[in-house]
């Protein structure tokens, strides 16, 4: 008998959705830095160009990618509503997507390896 815990995904469906939202905080961290150059072109030196039209709705496509990568891992892994919600905000303050991309990364991978030692098949295993 396992020691899994009942509420997780199986690990396999944890580690595609930590691959997915792994380049989704990097993507969504650098479309923010875009984002912010755009609003200070647009706003500030009243620029209009292709950039300061199309990229804020490209943005938001970018961020609910992110928010829904989130919502997968954090459902996978079990995390609670209160950690969920924190990695959403997370996407709204530049480098932040990244720091919590790689605590996430850390503690899913530990979760993983608990997982694996406690009877689950490793990687590589049918």
């Amino acid at each position: 008998m396992s020691t899994y815990p009942q509420t997780l995904a199986k690990p396999q469906q944890i580690r595609s959705a930590l691959s997915a939202y792994r380049v989704l905080a990097t993507v969504a961290g650098f479309a923010l830095f875009v984002l912010i150059l755009e609003m200070v072109m647009k706003y500030v030196f009243k620029q209009t160009n292709l950039l300061t039209q199309y990229w804020s709705p490209i943005h938001g496509l970018i961020y609910f990618a992110y928010a829904v990568s989130v919502a997968n891992l954090g459902l996978k892994a079990a995390w609670g509503p209160v950690r969920i919600v924190k990695n959403l905000l997370a996407g709204f303050v530049p480098v932040v997507p990244w720091v919590a991309e790689r605590r996430n990364t850390v503690q899913t991978e530990a979760l993983l390896s608990r997982a694996y030692t406690a009877g689950t098949p490793g990687p590589g295993s049918s």
